[in-house]
């Protein structure tokens, strides 16, 4: 039976009374009333709760109705009694009583001996106190007991060995108290000592291991321990999610891993640098910054293809639009240095009417030329559309002969022909500026537009590249203002 609520006690009648916290005294007996008598017909029952108030300072006489020669407790005040007639509790709260068997009280002297005649006991908690002597050995006749609570007090001696013979006990609480001598294997789930010095020098071998952390409930009736399973679930619980977050942060990270290891595929090569080569204006670019000014070279911003790489049209940062050639990895020839020195040398192609290089990017896999990007179109588009006069210098206003223009602009393409065999000679560019031939080279030009690229079946693949970019470049010439 649990043990009932605490109730706070003042004294009123003499200023020497403490302020007490008192509690029940649980009693449980499983054995019929028969089994209480002794051969000669004494009660036990009346023998130990007679010792236990030979003990309690009782200033309002509570228990007047406990009589020696009685042979029923049943009816004595603040009993009670279970069907068989035998005593199943025993209250004695706020009665301003003060003795030895409740816990937590300033209580001293030895304890009595006739304690080990409840042989039904279960639960017997005196902590708190200042008990004083020797445990008594007949501790060991409370077969039932399966809560023994000692602690905090002054006991002194060895623990009995009786207590040995008590195999329910699952509590056994010693701690803090001056116990002595062996300490006898006493069959406790827990068993705690800690606090006698003199207990733990005479196992100094053990280390007082097997004291034990104490349980976060423990009922003083037996009964299994709803929150000590609530614990052990709540245990389980937790390791079971803690588990599976591990599980899914490890396969995060892994994750994480591999998109930044397909992100980096590409990386800038600082280590390889010739000091010799002197890139001047140029702008080192990284790769990350054309990547990102293209959208990932998205198809959609392709401006051309050719033998040698695809055209991007891209927007930095800043706002600024440019074309960024991407060569392609078969003509990547050579390392570091010499990609710097190819650059160095276009960059030395300066002319009004060339497209300067702004800048490049290489990487262990990349090889990027970076351009202006030219919003007029090429010359073979404005001839097709018949807007040549957008290549003409507005200071000549309309003072130019439109006629010459489209002969000059012709000559210009026929001189840019993919295939270098259809290009005519300067003897012939020169008869033709003088209008000899020019009407007859242009249409047989015409003529062989279509099929020119089966031409390139013929070639090699390797020189059928050099002439499809120069093809590619011709179709693709962008002005940077009209001339």
């Amino acid at each position: 039976m649990p043990l009932s609520k605490t109730r706070k006690l003042f004294i009123m009648e003499k200023r020497e009374h403490i302020f007490l916290i008192f509690g029940f005294v649980v009693l449980t007996w499983v054995n019929g009333s028969s089994a209480t008598l002794s051969p000669s017909g004494v009660n036990y029952e009346v023998v130990a709760l007679m010792a236990i108030k030979s003990d309690v300072k009782d200033p309002h006489n509570v228990l007047d109705s406990w009589d020696f020669t009685s042979v029923d407790p049943c009816s004595w005040r603040m009993v009670t009694c279970n069907s068989d007639g035998s005593v199943s509790a025993l209250g004695l709260p706020g009665q301003n009583l003060s003795g030895t068997t409740l816990q937590n009280n300033a209580i001293s002297g030895p304890i009595t001996g006739a304690i080990g005649k409840l042989w039904s006991l279960q639960s017997l908690d005196l902590s708190g106190n200042k008990f004083s002597g020797e445990l008594p050995a007949s501790l060991g006749d409370l077969k039932n007991l399966n809560l023994l609570r000692l602690n905090n007090n002054s006991l002194t001696g060895p623990v009995p060995e009786s207590l040995s013979q008590v195999g329910g006990l699952t509590l056994v609480d010693l701690s803090y108290n001056n116990l002595s001598g062996s300490l006898p294997k006493i069959s406790a789930r827990t068993f705690k000592i800690v606090g006698n010095p003199l207990l733990c020098e005479h196992n100094s071998e053990n280390g007082c291991s097997v004291v034990f952390p104490e349980p976060l409930s423990f009922p003083p009736d037996g009964e299994s321990s709803s929150g000590e399973k609530s614990r052990r679930l709540a245990i389980a619980l937790g390791t079971s999610f803690g588990a599976v977050l591990l599980l899914i942060l490890v396969i995060g990270l892994l994750i994480w891993w591999r998109y930044r290891k397909n992100q980096q595929i590409f990386f800038d090569v600082n280590d390889q640098y010739d000091p010799e080569v002197c890139l001047g204006h140029l702008r080192r670019f990284t790769f990350k910054e054309l990547r990102a000014a293209t959208d990932h070279f998205n198809v959609k911003n392709i401006l051309g293809k050719g033998g040698f790489g695809i055209v991007y049209r891209g927007s930095l940062s800043d706002g600024t639009i440019v074309a960024v050639k991407r060569l392609k990895a078969d003509n990547n020839f050579g390392g570091e240095i010499q990609f710097q020195t190819e650059v160095e040398t276009i960059s030395l192609a300066v002319h009004r009417n060339l497209l300067r290089l702004w800048g490049f990017c290489s990487t262990e896999n990349e090889r990027i030329l970076v351009y202006p990007f030219m919003p007029n179109g090429s010359v073979k588009k404005l001839h097709q559309d018949g807007k040549l006069n957008l290549m003409v210098d507005k200071a000549l206003s309309n003072n130019f002969d439109r006629v010459e223009l489209e002969e000059m602009v012709q000559v210009a393409l026929l001189c840019t022909q993919f295939n270098p065999l259809y290009r005519p000679k300067m003897s012939e560019v020169l008869r033709m500026l003088e209008g000899e031939g020019l009407v007859e080279r242009w249409e047989a030009s015409q003529t062989i537009e279509t099929p020119r690229f089966r031409a390139l079946e013929s070639f090699p693949q390797r020189y059928a590249d050099y002439i499809e970019e120069s093809s590619l470049v011709v179709e693709a010439m962008e002005l940077s203002g009209p001339r």
